[in-house]
């Protein structure tokens, strides 16, 4: 069995193993790709955020912007939208730890000090200023991985040929986790030299970004070697292309490949789960707890009582 994972602690609150952490997507957008996720305005997204919450949410993942393809959003309409809705949720739900989808450093700094927890850099360190934006404002980050991709590109035919003399009769495939382990062990590194602390620094394979269907397969498979990074490991797997395209099915009917993935994954000691779809996340996750051995069952009377 993997053994135990990195703990993560952000703000005040240190979840160990015995608590695998969800991380809920509320979207103040008119265009994600989820339209269940579409929050049009801060009332509806506060509305999201209290039912993520109640579903048995850790972590709200604020975006202002879309990540892959459409409408220009610039940096001061993403802080507009995103903001108020940090701090709205600060006051009504002090217990959550709040997350904010952001590339750029400008918005990471409003948001910071608006009460943001935790940056979540999903173009990998594109503003090279974000981090250090974190380790100014005592905030945790993502440090994520897109093989060099640009924000809002999709990938067209990329490969990573892995790195030269590998051991003979190494999995062929493993090249896209060469790639993603050395690129995010350098992006953590630079976190913590920049001040953030290392129990707040997660690490993102990334899934899609960068990648195509067989890459992102292979890194749920191989999840393991990006635990062994000694960082918490996110895994943004929610209803993505790669499940739609393995299961040939619309984003709308995602849900069992995502949990299937996200078992994987947490087996292997994944930390973090970022999702649309927060109870079935949350049960997924406490059973493959339970079954590792990391939690105990709420409640265990059979053959007992």
């Amino acid at each position: 069995m993997p053994t135990g994972a990195a703990s993560l602690r952000l703000r005040d609150r240190t979840f160990g193993a015995d608590h695998p952490v969800v991380m809920a997507i509320v979207n103040l957008t008119p265009d994600s790709f989820y339209a269940p996720a579409r929050h049009a305005s801060g009332s509806a997204a506060l509305d999201a955020v209290a039912r993520a919450v109640a579903d048995g949410a850790d972590i709200v993942d604020l975006g202002g912007i879309r990540a892959g393809r459409g409408p220009e959003v610039d940096a001061t309409e993403e802080a507009r939208r995103v903001v108020p809705v940090v701090e709205e949720v600060r006051v009504r739900h002090p217990e959550v730890l709040v997350s904010v989808d952001t590339w750029r450093a400008d918005v990471a700094r409003h948001v910071a000090r608006a009460g943001a927890d935790l940056l979540n850099d999903t173009w990998a360190g594109h503003d090279p200023r974000l981090v250090e934006v974190a380790g100014a404002e005592g905030v945790g980050v993502v440090c994520s991985h897109t093989g060099g991709a640009l924000p809002r590109t999709d990938p067209f035919r990329v490969a990573y040929p892995g790195r030269p003399g590998r051991i003979a009769g190494a999995d062929p495939r493993d090249g896209v986790v060469d790639d993603v382990v050395v690129t995010l062990a350098a992006a953590a590194s630079r976190a913590v030299s920049r001040g953030v602390d290392p129990a707040s620094v997660l690490v993102d394979p990334t899934h899609d970004f960068g990648k195509n269907t067989w890459h992102s397969l292979h890194l749920v498979r191989r999840t393991a070697a990006l635990v062994e990074l000694g960082y918490p490991v996110l895994m943004a797997l929610s209803r993505k292309d790669f499940v739609g395209e393995t299961l040939d099915l619309p984003v709308d009917e995602r849900l069992e490949g995502t949990l299937a993935a996200t078992a994987v994954a947490a087996w292997q000691g994944a930390r973090v789960f970022r999702t649309h779809d927060v109870a079935a996340t949350r049960r997924t996750l406490d059973m493959v707890a339970a079954i590792r051995g990391d939690a105990a069952p709420a409640r265990a009377v059979r053959g007992l009582a």
